[in-house]
């Protein structure tokens, strides 16, 4: 996607790393993505990102691993021993920042609170069920979509009408925004964060605006919080190290060169 951080967080670690490489984009019709995908070692790839929306079918076209086998899409695909494999980090993307930006959000933390329920929703659910959360209160304006996370994932997933969110606010330790509302050109997302416990953290994957009105009202309660452009850093750590055997770090100056970047825009 011509929006895509992707190639200075990758050319940024390449080149701290002192690597013969390039990471760039290149954009394929639905009906080329399984040629270019057979053809990558061809083209002299080791690996690749897939945005939307070929997430579903990188999936079908590689050897994919438990993670992406049950959140159902792939967002990083590389070679090794002679095919081709496929996960999804945004789970770890979102967990990792968690970790990084509101350490030891999840001791004691039986209740999450998600709004919406899309291929977000699920690498999140997927990444809260492995730390042990036992209540995850899906929430979504089509209760339909949110019922299917609670087939795909079991009864620890509840849904819940878009109506019920304020609601549940009170009895919800993390409240993860996995929608687009308060993105730039996008509605606002409408909650009462004042309703939250003290100890509650909040996290919303929407990284333009850098400081959403959610995390700006949760600043404003003096609650924790994990912002988006945390998530797209952390997230890409594993395809970097999976395609170059090197695991980088997000930095600050990483963060800030990918802010300066967003603030452009």
């Amino acid at each position: 996607m011509s929006h895509s951080r992707s190639p200075l967080i990758h050319n940024y670690w390449i080149k701290q790393h002192g690597l013969d490489a390039e990471y760039r984009r290149e954009a394929v019709r639905p009906e080329d993505f399984a040629a270019f995908v057979g053809s990558l070692a061809e083209r002299g790839y080791r690996g690749a990102n897939v945005t939307l929306p070929h997430k579903e079918a990188a999936l079908a076209l590689a050897q994919p691993d438990d993670r992406a086998k049950a959140v159902g899409a792939a967002n990083t695909l590389w070679l090794g021993g002679g095919q081709l494999h496929a996960t999804n980090t945004d789970v770890e993307g979102f967990i990792a920042n968690l970790d990084a930006a509101a350490p030891g959000w999840d001791k004691g933390l039986t209740t999450a609170l998600v709004l919406g329920a899309g291929g977000a929703a699920r690498g999140i659910v997927f990444g809260l069920l492995g730390r042990g959360v036992e209540t995850i209160h899906v929430a979504n304006r089509t209760l339909d979509r949110a019922k299917d996370l609670r087939e795909r994932f079991g009864p620890a997933v509840h849904p819940v009408s878009w109506d019920e969110t304020n609601g549940l606010l009170a009895g919800a330790g993390l409240l993860v925004n996995t929608t687009s509302l308060g993105m730039s050109g996008q509605p606002p997302l409408e909650i009462d964060v004042r309703r939250l416990p003290v100890s509650a953290v909040v996290s919303d994957i929407v990284y333009a605006p850098l400081q959403t009105a959610l995390l700006r009202a949760a600043d404003q309660r003096g609650l924790r919080r994990a912002d988006g452009l945390g998530m797209l850093l952390h997230q890409a750590v594993r395809g970097f190290s999976l395609w170059f055997g090197v695991t980088p770090e997000v930095t600050p100056e990483l963060r800030a060169l990918v802010e300066a970047d967003l603030t452009r825009q």
